[in-house]
């Protein structure tokens, strides 16, 4: 059996549709923190688990008769090693054979803050004997795209990542990596840095934007410091606002950038491309 955790998460349920294309939906468990949002995919015929990462007996308990599992990282920021050092403990106790978790592009060298829980991460896997890979996945170009419909009202898109390039992917070519690497055999011990086919600077994505949409839009460079201010005076919460401009300067030193094209090569054909996103954005 393969497990996915956060399967009702914006990923997991991604993954979960590219592998019942695959696998028998009886052979896929989705492991989810409320079980109210997945009935969907109990009516698919798919095995439904409650588990929590704050949790290491319900985990091993729900993985109970599972080969494989996709770890795919928390969303709680600076609660993950803990969480998912949990469910590393609890792989072991069930008796599973292989893990695949959902990494940072270029963990081990990346200027990205968020990197520090995801090389943790991947410390403890490497501890615990069971066998791994590394998906490290790059920016979501849907991270981005979040930020249009006030670019388009107010004409300008904000952010602090100043001329660096982007290559980011949609979540739906990093799940089908996810789903080609977790059903199949031959992935343990390797490492995959997996980002889209060709990158952009903030300014580029802007100028797109713009030309789809008919509305001028102008890209504005940021310091960090503003960047975060600007994003919480929107009502986000500090500590995303804090991480996104992280992330942004990240960027700006290259750390969202991979020009490898191994995600194209993992999936079997090339990433979405920026354009097509924002075409489905508008």
């Amino acid at each position: 059996m393969i497990a996915i955790t956060g399967a009702t998460g914006q990923l997991g349920h991604l993954v979960i549709e590219q592998l019942l294309k695959t696998v028998p939906a009886s052979l896929i468990v989705a492991i989810v923190r409320n079980p109210a949002k997945a009935q969907a995919l109990s009516q698919q015929g798919i095995v439904v688990r409650q588990a929590d990462y704050t949790d290491e007996a319900t985990f091993a308990a729900a993985l109970s008769g599972v080969e494989k599992l996709l770890l795919i990282s928390s969303s709680e920021v600076g609660q993950r090693a803990t969480q998912h050092q949990n469910v590393i403990n609890a792989a072991k106790t069930a008796g599973v054979k292989f893990i695949a978790y959902t990494s940072l592009l270029h963990a081990d060298t990346s200027p990205l803050g968020l990197h520090v829980e995801h090389v943790a991460t991947e410390k403890a896997l490497a501890a615990s004997g069971i066998p791994y890979a590394l998906l490290r996945n790059g920016w979501y170009t849907e991270n981005y795209l979040a930020s249009a419909p006030p670019a388009l009202e107010h004409g300008v898109f904000i952010g602090a990542a100043g001329d660096g390039k982007i290559a980011s992917a949609t979540r739906a070519d990093y799940a089908a990596a996810a789903a080609k690497v977790i059903a199949e055999e031959g992935h343990a011990g390797k490492v995959y840095e997996l980002a889209g086919d060709h990158g952009w600077t903030l300014s580029e994505l802007a100028a797109e934007l713009s030309k789809q949409s008919g509305k001028p839009i102008t890209y504005q460079n940021l310091s960090e410091a503003d960047f975060a201010a600007a994003l919480k005076s929107v009502g986000l919460p500090a500590g995303l606002a804090d991480m996104l401009a992280d992330s942004d300067v990240g960027a700006s030193k290259g750390g969202l950038f991979d020009d490898s094209h191994t995600l194209s090569k993992l999936i079997g054909r090339a990433t979405t491309p920026l354009a097509q996103s924002i075409k489905a954005v508008l």
